[in-house]
Formats: structure tokens, sequence, C-alpha cells
């Protein structure tokens, strides 16, 4: 009787019969608690799962294939100022002024199958097509004239491979709790898989290092565990999730002559998601990542750095629409809050159960 009176209000929550219904349904019958449960489980991971892994797990037996797309489209201004001040108003100097835009195309295959009621593993094959563009102008070099410069790259991408386990049940106003490990292979090209070419100055001192063309992958191992939590409360669905990625350190010692030591990221989220009816539920949501520094320790003196923590935050709104029993469609609609986030990404998924 305690798993009916938590199912309820659950069923409720995530919409599957409307508020008026309530008062007419008989007593529920017990024997059917666990199919009950299971249906609200699998709307829950409806409404969740707008955001890419927050579901509750798949059903023992099941497969679930979702093929995805995606467009992101970043645009950036950089000025670099090189030079001293006379008075406040006066800069001697050299001041470069870039615009950066970026459109990333991202075609994807995922598949996650059931193995026990709690347990669930994945894997996620992406391609990738990257256009970008520079627009650039040493203002006080005397010219009027921008210099333009376009790259582009597509391929493989970082193949992932996932496991997910559901702590609990659920039960006695507990979230649903459940644990992931993620583990992403260095399958597309990294940059310093593609060819690079040095950048001099006017006075033909070198620069910098640019790509002749854009990685489809990051280069290096990572691995990921984290937790994620599902909560229905009527009229909603709270949501949210914490991991951490570990970064592997990696050898450049034969086109570089060093190792270089990627930042690890936190990546933390939360949001609610609202079931209007039986077949269309809205969310909406924050994902913030938080990337440690970058350490190169490269024997080429010129190219030593190190990049400083960067934080990237997007907010993200999201519809799913049931097509039919086994089949759903999802789109998110991202909106970067933060300097380094994409302007705006689109995503369409669609998760076929098998």
């Amino acid at each position: 009787m305690r798993i009916a009176r938590i199912l309820l209000p659950l069923t409720t929550a995530l919409g599957l019969l409307p508020v008026t219904a309530l008062s007419q349904q008989p007593a529920p019958d017990t024997t059917v608690g666990s199919e009950a449960r299971e249906a609200a489980s699998n709307q829950a991971t409806e409404v969740a799962s707008i955001t890419y892994d927050r579901g509750i797990v798949t059903s023992p037996g099941r497969i679930t294939i979702e093929p995805s797309v995606s467009y992101a489209h970043s645009n950036s201004t950089v000025v670099a100022v090189e030079g001293y001040t006379v008075i406040p108003a006066l800069l001697v100097g050299l001041i470069n002024i870039s615009e950066v835009q970026r459109d990333i195309f991202t075609g994807a295959l995922a598949m996650k199958y059931g193995f026990s009621s709690r347990f669930e593993a994945g894997i996620r094959v992406p391609y990738l097509i990257i256009n970008e563009d520079l627009r650039e102008r040493e203002v006080f070099q005397g010219t009027p004239l921008d210099t333009i410069r376009e790259s582009s790259g597509d391929g493989l991408g970082d193949v992932e491979v996932s496991a997910r386990y559901q702590i609990n049940d659920g039960l006695d106003g507990w979230p649903y709790l459940i644990g992931s490990l993620r583990v992403k292979a260095p399958t597309g090209e990294g940059p310093y898989d593609v060819g690079q070419r040095i950048i001099y100055d006017s006075n033909n001192n070198p620069i910098g290092v640019e790509l002749r063309e854009r990685p489809t992958g990051s280069g290096f191992w990572s691995i990921e565990p984290g937790i994620s939590f599902i909560y229905p409360t009527d009229p909603a669905v709270l949501f949210g999730n914490l991991s951490y990625v570990w970064t592997m350190e990696e050898d450049e010692g034969e086109r570089n002559g060093g190792t270089i030591d990627p930042g690890d990221v936190i990546r933390f989220g939360f949001g609610m998601g609202f079931a209007f009816n039986e077949r269309t539920s809205f969310s909406l949501g924050y994902d913030h990542s938080i990337i440690g520094e970058t350490d190169y320790e490269l024997d080429n003196s010129l190219f030593d750095t190190r990049f400083e923590q960067v934080h990237v935050g997007s907010l993200t709104f999201g519809l799913s629409q049931r097509l039919t029993r086994d089949t759903s469609l999802s789109m998110a609609v991202s909106v970067g809050v933060t300097d380094n986030a994409p302007n705006a990404e689109i995503t369409l998924r669609l998760p076929i159960n098998l």
C-alpha cells in the first residue's frame, strides 16, 4: 500500500493521469504496483532525458537506439593589446582585433541496453563537421583591410562508452539516485594529430601556432564518474547531476617535444520538467563545467604556456513528444551564458525502444 500511495502522486506529476480523473480511480491493486512503477519510471526517463543521460536506467532486456543531430554556433571577439599608455585616453602600441565564428554539426548514434532493472550500458559514436572563420586586423599597421582565414574539419569524433546503475527505488521520499561511469576514447583527430603551421608577425618573429584543419576529437583519454538524481514532485520532476572528468596526460614528444596535461573538469547541472499530458513534456535546465588549468611541458620554450581555469555554462530548454509507444522525439535548445560557451546549440534526438 505504501508503494501505491507514492505512485499515485508520482503518476499525476508525470502526466500519466489528469488530476480531475484521480478522484474517480478505484484503490490501486498492489499486485500491479511494479507495472505502474515501471510506467512511471519510463515517463520520468522521458521528462529528464531531454538533457542527455538524466533518465532512469533502461528496462531489462530493452535496447534503446538513439540517432541524434546537433548544430552549435560560436562567435567571439578577442582584442590583444601590446603597448603602453601615455595618458589614460592614449595608447601607444599594437592593437590586434580578431573575430572568430565557428559552426559545428554533429551527427551521432547511441545505443543503450538494460542488463537488469538497475544496470544499463551504452555506447555513443559521433561524427563532426566543423567550419571556422577568423577575421582579424592589426589596427596600427595602417591598413583598412581585414585578414580572413578559413579552416574546416570533419571526421569521426571521440567514442564514448558508459555504464549506469540505479542505486535506490525512489521510495520513502527519496529521489531516484543513479551512479554513472563514462569513458571517452581519443578516436577523433586531436589538435596534435592535424597539421600545424607557425604564425609570424610583421618582423618575422614567431607568435603562435595555427591548425591547418579543425580537430574532431580531444586527443586524450578521459574517465568521468558521476551521480544524478530524479525527484518526482507534483506537478514537476526535478533532476540534477554532478560529475568529475579526469583527463589523462598525453606524451606528445615525437611531434612537439614534451607532455601535455589537460585540465580536469567538474560538471554539474540541475533543472525541472513538466509533463503537459501523456505525450508532451517540457524541461528547463542549467549546465556548468569548470575546466581546470592545462599545463604544457614542452621542450620548445616558444610554446610553453598554461591555460587558466575556464567556465562554460549554458541554459537549456527542452521539449519531448511521444510519437508512438516506443518512439519519441526530443528537441533541446541551449543558450550560452558564459564567454566560453557556444552562443546557441540545437539538438534533435529520436530514441527508439526495441
